[in-house]
């Protein structure tokens, strides 16, 4: 009798040659996901207390006593909570966000990044299960620099560039996360109706193209900095980077790639990186570092709109922790 296999999953394939990363605060969801850790920023902690499975948490006693007494310990005291979830339902990390108000204060961000760690310790969740995002200015790669030097590892989130990559990788960070899907959609507003979408698909998104310069600047140069694409927009800028080290994927897309069965065969092997593009140094000075952002229009507003956005979210959680 002849036997019939059932192919694995587009998912399935990720997972073999990728950690994959759920990219959602809501933590009920993720026994479901296949993932192995799982990032949080204010905007999805933000949608998730805002459904009735998760409002429940604000009205918690703890909470509620912090709220009385700082709204802004009360919140990291919620971002924790929902940490302390999430590695309930992942084998790995999570990632908590710092108040992106302070992304251009270094001192604040390093007192706020003690505090939440802090709290995670408190709930019996070792700090080799966190990572505490920073943004990628010049402020959050210091205060990332000088938290490892504490033990405290980092995911500098809102990166858009290669000196935003160079610089971390400098302070010897733990982890970067470029975001493939807003350096597209950056891309796509400048082109207006000259964009060409299938021109600038799968390997030649350029959003992958920036994360692959990354990508292969640090393995041709043995950085041991891991690199998470973020931001995705769809399935083909995903293939494109099965292989890299880390991918943070939307319960979105991560269905659609579980109800897939579409081969994802490995784009990127750290064995074999392909040449580096230039021999620039890893380091970078204030100065240069400013220089460059300058240079680059797409990073430099597409990194104050992202500071912008998660603090008018934190703002907004703020407001329902008062209420």
């Amino acid at each position: 009798m002849r036997r019939y296999h059932a192919r694995m999953s587009s998912l399935d394939d990720l997972r073999r040659h990728t950690r994959v990363v759920a990219d959602t605060a809501e933590y009920l969801r993720l026994p479901g996901l296949g993932a192995q850790e799982a990032t949080t920023n204010p905007s999805l902690v933000l949608r998730a207390v805002r459904a009735a499975e998760y409002a429940p948490l604000l009205r918690e006693p703890a909470l509620r006593e912090a709220a009385a007494r700082d709204r802004d310990e009360a919140m990291d005291r919620l971002l924790v909570r929902f940490g302390c979830e999430i590695v309930q339902r992942v084998p790995g990390r999570v990632s908590t966000e710092i108040d992106a108000r302070l992304s251009h204060d270094t001192a604040a961000s390093v007192e706020r990044a003690r505090r939440v760690i802090g709290l995670y310790e408190a709930c019996g969740v070792p700090r080799q299960r966190v990572l505490i995002k920073l943004a990628s200015t010049w402020e959050g790669i210091e205060a990332a620099r000088l938290l490892r030097d504490e033990g405290i590892a980092c995911n500098m989130t809102l990166l858009f560039s290669f000196a935003q990559a160079r610089a971390c990788a400098a302070a010897g960070v733990q982890l970067v996360s470029p975001f493939v899907g807003r350096i597209t959609d950056w891309a796509r507003q400048q082109a207006g109706a000259a964009w060409d979408a299938q021109a600038h698909s799968g390997e030649r998104d350029p959003g992958v193209l920036a994360l692959l310069r990354i990508w292969n600047f640090y393995k041709a140069r043995a950085i041991a900095t891991e690199v998470m694409g973020a931001s995705f927009r769809d399935v083909a800028q995903i293939a494109a980077l099965c292989g890299c080290d880390l991918l943070t994927v939307s319960p979105a897309l991560l269905g659609e790639l579980a109800q897939s069965s579409r081969p994802l065969p490995r784009r990127l092997d750290p064995d074999k990186p392909a040449p580096a593009e230039d021999d620039a140094p890893l380091a970078l000075s204030r100065a240069g570092f400013a220089a460059a952002l300058a240079a680059d229009p797409m990073c430099s507003s597409k990194l104050e709109e992202g500071i912008g956005l998660f603090a008018a979210d934190t703002e907004a959680l703020l407001e329902l922790l008062r209420d």
